[in-house]
């Protein structure tokens, strides 16, 4: 009986057999975008007509034998390019405009998850750093923007920038330009993927509990203590990360 191989275990191996060669000077296709071509191929074979409704989510991921967070990138990017419609509550339908091919697909930047990854390995430390060295002017600084995303909890555009400049705060207060510079670049990657991620997967629920990690955050770097700094900023990004892979 054949063993079937583990979800991230298959993706590796969807990357390796759509790469360029080594000594090509083509990017690496992203893996969004590869399962993106699997789900248009799978609609194709199927013969999954405009308006029809997709398999699920847990379904469409068995298939593919991928994650279901690599399987939402991929459907976020084919609703950005128009392939597919989500609707909440009731599923995944194919568009009944003409399919895009896959080259039509909009270039959306990394995938919200390969920036929640890279952010939990940087801003981990970054946070205990600050909870080091940071000045009670930095911590100031931090708790201003706590309180600003607690006070504009309601307002997205408001809330967003809050969120941004907490995060930036933290970064300041370690006293290294470079970290802030790399937390920036981080932060502009939130392309329209995210934003689109964010806004079908985003609840209440989720918005009290960021409000609540950021508390915890700022009063581990406040107190000085790194190690209590690094779980809270950790912990806090591995739950946005379970949320919006899981929904």
């Amino acid at each position: 009986m054949a063993i079937s191989k583990p979800p991230y275990e298959y993706e590796t191996q969807m990357l390796k057999k759509t790469s360029a060669p080594a000594d090509s000077t083509a990017h690496e296709p992203r893996l969004y975008r590869v399962v993106a071509d699997r789900i248009q191929e799978l609609i194709r074979e199927e013969k999954i007509a405009g308006g029809e409704r997709l398999p699920s989510e847990r379904d469409l991921a068995t298939k593919l034998s991928v994650s279901r967070a690599s399987l939402r990138e991929a459907l976020i990017a084919l609703e950005l390019g128009g392939v597919i419609e989500v609707r909440g509550g009731s599923g995944v339908y194919v568009s009944e405009v003409p399919e895009p091919s896959a080259a039509d697909l909009p270039e959306a930047g990394p995938g919200p998850f390969e920036v929640l990854s890279a952010r939990r390995l940087i801003e981990s430390e970054i946070a205990a750093i600050a909870a080091r060295v940071a000045t009670d002017g930095a911590i100031d600084a931090i708790l201003k923007a706590v309180v600003e995303m607690e006070q504009n909890h309601h307002n997205y555009s408001s809330n967003e920038n809050a969120d941004r400049n907490f995060h930036l705060a933290i970064a300041r207060a370690t006293g290294n330009s470079a970290l802030v510079g790399s937390l920036d670049y981080l932060w502009d990657q939130r392309g329209r993927l995210w934003h689109k991620l964010k806004e079908h997967f985003q609840t209440e629920e989720l918005r009290q509990e960021t409000l609540k990690d950021h508390r915890r955050i700022l009063e581990a770097i406040a107190a000085h203590d790194p190690a209590a700094a690094r779980k809270a900023m950790r912990a806090h990004l591995e739950r946005v990360t379970r949320t919006f892979s899981r929904g």
